[in-house]
């Protein structure tokens, strides 16, 4: 079985046939899927998916580039939606300095929140970061010294010495279909590095399909083809690949009912 650790099941792209989606993806052995939120509008839609689909979970957070429009959004507000027992995490979140579609402070302010509510929760929090490194470990550093919490950097894309310094901290790291691409030589070579136990798999869909699908909107189903590209580059059977980061989910996100 594997877990698709990060999907947007009510984007453009997948919401209109969301029951084929779903259905595809376990055609591939995809045995779960995490729901992501990026902004508070979006929470209501992505717990009621999972609400209704057994083998998906939510998380509930506000994404870097919403971060302008939920300046107020109180710590009350994250922390009660966190308490639905299907939402298993916190995110995403996190620092984006690529885009720049909301101010750094705004953005510094709200990741540091979300973390706050992973630390009085355990609930693992889902990290953006793009062009933003050293903020960003700067921020986990100086959070873990307040309290340690559980954390996630998903899509990884960064440096293999930033990936170096997360696992230090004792975050997890999770490979898009990103890795797939032919010039992604960095990135290849940082994930086949990654200890075992602290590896997931994601889509990131309906975004960043991986080959052999560019070009078409990413479906969870997809994560099957990372997998096999993963357990290639580490030079592993796919059913370990498969086995271990399954378990790795279920080490991270202990509210999730598998």
């Amino acid at each position: 079985m594997l877990i698709d650790s990060h999907c947007h099941l009510e984007y453009k792209g997948l919401v209109e046939d969301q029951l084929g989606v779903l259905s595809r993806a376990r055609e591939a052995g995809v045995g779960a899927f995490l729901n992501i939120s990026t902004k508070q509008s979006e929470w209501e839609q992505v717990v009621g998916t999972a609400n209704r689909e057994t083998d998906v979970f939510a998380s509930v957070g506000i994404h870097p580039h919403e971060a302008d429009g939920h300046e107020d959004l109180g710590q009350g507000v994250l922390y009660a939606a966190t308490e639905n027992p299907r939402v298993i995490a916190i995110g995403e979140t996190g620092l984006d300095y690529f885009y720049e579609h909301s101010d750094r402070a705004v953005q510094a302010k709200l990741f540091r929140m979300h973390i706050q509510v992973a630390r009085e929760t355990g609930l693992p929090v889902i990290i953006h970061t793009r062009d933003a490194e050293d903020d960003t470990y700067q921020i986990l550093s100086e959070e873990m010294e307040k309290g340690a919490f559980p954390a996630l950097i998903h899509c990884f894309t960064a440096s293999a010495e930033f990936g170096r310094k997360v696992l230090d901290l004792g975050l997890t790291i999770s490979i898009s279909g990103i890795v797939t691409f032919k010039n992604a030589k960095d990135l290849q070579a940082a994930a086949k590095d990654i200890p075992s136990d602290r590896l997931l798999v994601e889509t990131d869909s309906p975004f960043l399909a991986p080959v052999p699908h560019r070009g078409r909107p990413c479906e969870p189903a997809f994560v099957a083809d990372t997998a096999r590209f993963m357990a290639q580059l580490r030079g592993v059977e796919p059913e370990l690949l498969a086995e271990q980061t399954t378990q790795n989910f279920t080490t991270l996100f202990t509210k999730a009912a598998l």
